[in-house]
């Protein structure tokens, strides 16, 4: 019933959000704006482009945003700013689809790229222009720890021991969540093929369940999630490697455990071609996904804790990432449209767990 009720608390939440976006969108603007010059007006450039990602890459793209700036004044004499809005990706993506402008997208999952695909916004080939396969970073779902790895976590099974609290964020909201899920369950059908040689769903399902009901909380976002953890709450958190990484760089402390299965993450960038073409921005958006993946960009990445996909820097960094042994990526659990069916439809596995049935 707990769980119900804070479901409830998020839709409310997540409804005045979104009027939110939607009246700063018809002001011409994000959710966050540019800092403002001398006199509180927003900065002027020659061209404005609109950036709407997910939340876990704001502290890297404010460092990118600027390099990117740079070149493109190099290149053109063009001088460009930026407004730019961070939220979980499938709160970003549902709000693009309703009207918020952006010209470039960088979310958590390829199936956020598709709701804006369906939406007419995104054309259907944009795999294919930009990024690697449009992906732009790489990460893994890890778990971290309280200093010291007090309760003993050393993989996903261990979540599901008496007295562990463990937080992940809810999949309804966040790309970040549906990584997490489909770790878990992943990591669940790897278990049932090694001790009845073949996936079976049902124990995947069992797994999920038994970690979920040790779940403290279902926040929006994996940043709120990480939030709650460094305010106190629960024993381990399910997350993004990246995420850990970046914030034991800033001094939190953190104890990173890589699961001996889980899930490859690749992030993906677009070009928001309606929005682009209105606009008259397509070359700067075009040019901004295309330096997303160069080496001065994925240092950056890199810098915050990302794995890499130009393979240039990723050989500079390689040591740094761990490949478990049953590393598996989204084609093993049948690609996103059949995780979409299988675990997050209204009949799905997912809401069968949230549900208790």
């Amino acid at each position: 019933m707990r769980l119900i009720r804070r479901s409830r608390q998020l839709h409310g939440w997540l409804t005045v959000l979104l009027l939110a976006v939607f009246a700063l969108t018809a002001a011409g603007c994000g959710n966050e704006q540019p800092d403002a010059g001398e006199g509180g007006a927003p900065p002027q450039g020659d061209l404005t482009l609109v950036v709407g990602a997910y939340s876990v890459v704001k502290d890297a793209m404010g460092e990118i945003l600027p390099g990117f700036a740079e070149k493109w004044k190099a290149d053109t004499g063009q001088t460009i700013v930026f407004q730019q809005s961070y939220e979980a990706s499938g709160t970003q993506a549902r709000a693009i689809a309703g009207g918020f402008e952006a010209d470039v997208t960088l979310l958590a999952m390829e199936g956020d790229i598709g709701k804006l695909v369906k939406a007419g916004l995104v054309e259907k080939d944009w795999k294919k222009r930009g990024g690697e396969a449009g992906m732009v970073t790489r990460s893994v779902v890890a778990l971290g720890t309280r200093e010291g790895n007090p309760k003993g976590i050393h993989d996903f099974a261990d979540l599901a021991k008496p007295g562990v609290k463990v937080l992940y964020p809810n999949p309804k909201t966040s790309g970040g969540a549906q990584w997490d899920i489909n770790a878990i369950y992943g990591a669940g059908l790897k278990r049932s093929e090694e001790q009845e040689g073949a996936k079976d769903p049902a124990a995947a399902k069992a797994f999920l369940e038994s970690i979920h009901r040790n779940v403290e909380s279902l926040d929006k976002s994996g940043r709120a999630s990480m939030a709650a953890f460094e305010y106190g709450v629960g024993d381990v958190i399910v997350t993004y490697e990246n995420e850990l990484l970046a914030r034991i760089a800033e001094g939190v402390k953190y104890e990173v455990v890589i699961p001996k299965n889980t899930i490859l993450i690749e992030n993906p960038a677009a070009v928001v071609d309606k929005y682009a073409d209105k606009h008259g921005t397509r070359a700067a958006a075009e040019a901004l996904v295309d330096y997303l993946t160069t080496p001065e960009a994925q240092e950056i990445f890199a810098k915050f804790g990302f794995r890499p996909v130009n393979q240039q820097v990723y050989a500079v960094h390689e040591s740094q990432y761990p490949v478990p042994a049953g590393l598996f990526d989204i084609s093993y659990l049948g690609g996103w449209e059949e995780v979409r069916t299988t675990l997050y439809s209204k009949r799905g596995i997912w809401y069968q767990v949230l549900a208790g049935i």
